[in-house]
């Protein structure tokens, strides 16, 4: 503690230059004017702060809404291709080919458009892997 010239112990204050108000008796005033710029500047910088955070939560949850979209509609499209009429038994890691009849109906082979000489006898729709967890993963762009 240090004395002042009556002799009254008080703190020493570090720095106290900086802060936004008076430390000491001796300090110049500290006015309602000043205090309310001080909470006017709190207000304006806690609200900025607020914003970002809400901003980067609402970004966030577009993403995961467009994720729940994209593993719902993969799911769709699997649950989908699982009822396509198929003549054989599909094993895992193996890939099979979607082909189109001109009545609208689809079907899986084992013959791939290589297999036809690029002469199939329906609209190839594209070659499937069936994975571990019986989804489809689409080995090539459709024709």
């Amino acid at each position: 503690m240090k004395k002042n010239r009556h002799n009254k112990s008080e703190p020493i204050l570090e720095n106290r230059h900086l802060m936004p108000h008076p430390s000491r008796t001796l300090d110049p005033a500290y006015t309602i004017v000043d205090q309310a710029h001080e909470i006017q500047s709190a207000d304006q910088s806690i609200q900025t702060h607020v914003t970002g955070k809400l901003d980067l939560i609402v970004k966030q949850i577009r993403s995961l809404q467009q994720e729940a979209k994209a593993i719902m509609d993969q799911a769709q499209r699997d649950m989908e291709l699982h009822r396509v009429k198929c003549n054989f038994v599909k094993k895992i890691g193996q890939i099979i080919h979607l082909y189109k009849k001109t009545n609208g109906e689809s079907y899986f082979s084992l013959l791939s458009l290589d297999d036809w000489e690029g002469k199939p006898p329906h609209q190839f729709m594209g070659s499937y892997l069936l994975n571990p967890d019986n989804s489809f993963e689409k080995m090539d762009s459709d024709i």
